[in-house]
């Protein structure tokens, strides 16, 4: 059932009063610029003021922001322990001018607290009914809400189904929207869009794609990445196969028999959090579920920062890291 969002008198009155006045709007509409704009958050249709006092959870969200060039519209960032550092983000000068609200998951007392009138994050990843801060929680007190659309197959009730990139793409497009500086979100858009093109122009032809497995986590059984995470999308742009990519899923739970029978030969390692990178590569080399696989054998390992695997700008990064890692296995052959 569909419907549109709309604010009521009360919770209208309290964004304006979370907002504030007189501050400059870093728009490249001009003076004509529309005091409000709708723009589609998982396929809803949401009325939005363009946000003084923005809340980013997670290095993909502060990124995208970021890189459109909206530091002075950023309060602040909760960053989770799984997430690297921030000093090693291409746009480490930039968190180093906003505040660090948090080093834990998200929730509606911080953000009520920071007087919030935007925050950005995923569902299941910031935003969840189980620990109570969701957009439509977050409506009711006239805060403002964005979701990437990479994880809004999985929201109730305005479910969509986006390939990786595009919806990266498409996130980039909605913040300039919602921020009233398109034409900044156009050239970013379009420069990561040839960034990929790039890439994929130099991927390795000739004969069947090298099969591809993403290692998260897990020791009884893997976490990996289905077809509907930023992955799946760096693996098949730079050359490659995601053995995992025919699941019509995000982040998810396979067992070891498939891993083996899919016989990957190279394996991305996805890292994070504490465990590092090296510690997941010597158990796939110890495990008896893992130490025959032909990457283990040749030790074909692939690591890609958190930060480029979860949707963001930095998942060029990765692909562009990635496809020259490829490469150099094909010529090797």
């Amino acid at each position: 059932m569909s419907h549109t969002r709309s604010i009521t008198a009360g919770s209208a009155l309290a964004l304006t009063l979370l907002v504030g006045c007189g501050a400059e709007v870093a728009s490249d509409g001009g003076a004509e610029a529309p005091e409000r704009t709708t723009v589609e958050r998982c396929g809803e249709p949401v009325s939005y003021k363009v946000p003084r006092r923005a809340v980013a959870y997670e290095g993909g969200s502060a990124d995208k922001l970021f890189s459109l060039g909206l530091t002075k519209h950023v309060h602040g960032y909760v960053m989770p322990p799984a997430n690297p550092p921030v000093s090693e983000s291409p746009w480490a000068s930039e968190y180093a001018k906003v505040k660090m609200l948090g080093d834990d998951l998200l929730n509606k007392e911080l953000v009520v607290d920071a007087k919030s009138d935007f925050v950005v994050a995923g569902w299941n990843s910031g935003f969840s009914d189980q620990r109570g801060i969701t957009p439509k929680i977050l409506d009711k007190l006239g805060i403002q809400s964005f979701m990437h659309t990479e994880s809004c197959f999985n929201y109730p009730g305005f479910p969509q189904k986006v390939a990786p990139f595009d919806a990266l793409y498409s996130d980039l497009e909605r913040l300039g929207k919602i921020f009233q500086v398109e034409r900044k979100a156009d050239r970013v858009v379009g420069d990561l869009k040839k960034r990929v093109a790039a890439v994929k122009a130099k991927a390795p032809g000739g004969g069947k794609p090298v099969p591809v497995f993403l290692y998260d986590s897990g020791t009884d059984q893997p976490f990996t990445a289905g077809s509907q995470v930023p992955p799946n999308d760096i693996i098949e742009t730079a050359g490659g196969k995601n053995v995992f990519g025919g699941l019509d899923e995000r982040w998810t739970q396979v067992n070891w028999e498939a891993v083996t029978e899919a016989e990957p030969e190279v394996v991305i390692i996805l890292d994070y959090g504490d465990k590092p990178a090296k510690e997941k590569i010597a158990f796939l080399k110890k495990s008896p579920h893992t130490r025959e696989l032909p990457a283990v054998k040749k030790n074909n390992f692939f690591v890609l920062d958190y930060n480029e695997g979860i949707s963001g700008p930095r998942n060029i990064d990765g692909l562009e890291k990635f496809g020259t890692y490829l490469r150099g296995l094909a010529a090797k052959r």
